[in-house]
């Protein structure tokens, strides 16, 4: 079996520095793309910014606190989307086997290239060298045998820089983590993790499948995999998309029906305008709260065919939204997805938060 060479391509604080290039007067300085508002979010912050420990989605008022001169501007995702697609173009010169992730990222399969060349290392470093002479931004790259380590490895040498962990030295490299580096273990899971006295990569590896399936389910095979630097997952472009949503968050809670159902119908014509779009239909709609006290609550209804008009979902909507009152307490947020996709198109991923 051919060893593949996978490479994860992830852009370097990319909205902020696309910022930052098109506006000369913010080099140097600490930007965060986002609103300054009390319940703003911080949707990127620069290098310059996370000095300060300004994260992206950390709330604005935090970032504030934290670095007092940060200079928060706000996103301009049509431009984002067009530097995505310059960046993904180049991507497609090499392999036509990429898997976005987001506008930011990507993964590759340069097992066979289309311009012949010798290594992974070589291709990595010819595609940031491209991104930067067409775009002026730069990227960090991680070089290895599979997806999970290649992502590892991108963020090894940011910003813009690169590195490889070849199979020889994968299960060592993991090892030496601390498990909450690993991609798809949140908080809550290393938490749980160090209350077993799981701390690294290492820790893992020692515990067997079955305890780990009878402590995480399902993930503990996915668990007992990595801790020994093993993913065969393929690289799959124009992965289907598995659900479309939107939500924001308010200036102030939303206390009555008539303050709550305007603009939860807004986000949920956000959504439906990305599915008229890309021909995405699904059947699943949800609308999410979240109270004052920061409990979420969910209402699902899935039909017995896709949704395939905006009153339709607006319907289905308003009808989930008002199984919810008498409201117990003010609302800070509201959102709308559509799942259980029938046939969708590739997305051209957003985060769909902003």
């Amino acid at each position: 079996m051919t060893t593949r060479k996978i490479i994860h391509v992830d852009m370097d604080a990319f909205f902020a520095s696309v910022e930052q290039r098109d506006d000369p007067s913010l080099r140097g300085k600490p930007v965060a793309v986002g609103s300054p508002s009390g319940r703003g979010v911080v949707a990127a912050a620069s290098y310059e910014a996370r000095k300060f420990g300004v994260r992206s989605a950390m709330p604005s008022v935090t970032a504030l606190r934290r670095c007092p001169d940060i200079i928060f501007v706000p996103h301009r995702f049509d431009v984002y989307r067009t530097v995505s697609r310059q960046i993904r173009e180049i991507f497609l010169s090499y392999t036509p086997l990429v898997e976005p992730l987001s506008l930011d990222e990507a993964y590759l399969d340069v097992t066979e290239n289309l311009r012949g060349l010798p290594s992974a290392t070589e291709t990595a470093s010819e595609i940031r060298a491209r991104i930067f002479e067409t775009t002026q931004l730069t990227a960090s790259a991680g070089i290895s045998y599979n997806k999970f380590l290649a992502k590892l490895a991108s963020d090894q040498n940011k910003p813009n820089g690169q590195f490889v962990i070849p199979p020889a030295a994968g299960p060592g490299f993991v090892a030496t983590l601390p498990v909450s580096r690993f991609h798809g273990i949140g908080p809550r899971t290393t938490e749980k993790m160090n209350r077993l006295g799981i701390h690294t990569g290492a820790d893992l590896r020692e515990r067997d499948l079955g305890f780990l399936q009878a402590n995480f389910g399902k993930s503990g095979g996915w668990y007992h995999a990595i801790s020994r630097g093993e993913d065969n997952r393929a690289v799959t472009p124009d992965r289907p998309r598995k659900s479309s949503g939107s939500e924001t968050t308010f200036e102030h809670d939303l206390t009555t029906p008539e303050q709550v159902e305007p603009p939860m119908l807004r986000q949920a014509d956000s959504v439906w305008d990305w599915c008229e779009r890309t021909g995405g239909r699904g059947r699943t709609v949800t609308v999410k709260a979240r109270y004052s006290d920061f409990r979420i609550v969910t209402r699902s209804r899935t039909l017995g065919s896709p949704v395939n008009d905006r009153e339709t979902l607006h319907q289905v909507s308003l009808a989930l939204v008002r199984s919810l009152y008498p409201l117990r307490l003010g609302i800070r947020l509201i959102g709308v997805t559509l799942s259980t996709f029938e046939e969708a198109e590739a997305p051209e991923t957003l985060l769909d938060l902003l």
